[in-house]
């Protein structure tokens, strides 16, 4: 089994946001690696991975950091694959990060998550690599109905709930 997805950390203290996009990844049965690189502390290896991740087969990169928030777009700058960037909540409520990897320049395209949302990230990637595989893309399909059965589930439950005042 070969990765399609590459989850890139900036170091595994990332990983307690990022297990959530690589449980999305394993529900769907979606090969995937992850490793830690920093754009700062580990430029060369990062350059490498970019350069050569579409050769190795990878087709959707998700690339989470904190702070500075440079992974992702430096990753996006070397390679031709899809970059989802995660910005992580590590300073400033997170918008150092989620300003850092959004705003990027013309022609350096990084797709941005909220911050710390891992889990759209892994659906995100799904949802792209599900553009060229039809079974994948009727399990994408059974996933947003399940999200609308929850909410249908959740209103029912809300009737339940007194107040003297609610309507409902």
């Amino acid at each position: 089994m070969e990765p399609i997805v590459s989850i890139i950390m900036g170091s595994t203290s990332d990983l307690p946001v990022m297990e959530k996009a690589a449980e999305i990844l394993n529900n769907f049965r979606i090969p995937f690696e992850m490793n830690a690189l920093s754009a700062h502390r580990t430029p060369e290896e990062v350059e490498k991975f970019a350069k050569n991740a579409e050769a190795r087969g990878i087709k959707v990169i998700i690339a989470a950091a904190g702070m500075a928030a440079h992974l992702p777009g430096v990753i996006a700058a070397m390679t031709p694959l899809p970059v989802i960037g995660v910005p992580i909540k590590a300073t400033l409520e997170g918008l150092d990060s989620i300003f850092s990897i959004l705003q990027m320049p013309p022609g350096i395209p990084v797709a941005t998550v909220g911050v710390n949302a891992a889990q759209n990230a892994g659906i995100l990637a799904a949802q792209i690599i599900a553009t060229g595989d039809k079974a994948l893309m009727t399990e994408v399909v059974k996933y947003k109905e399940s999200l609308k059965k929850k909410i249908v589930q959740a209103n029912e439950e809300l009737k339940s709930v007194k107040y003297q005042y609610k309507t409902n």
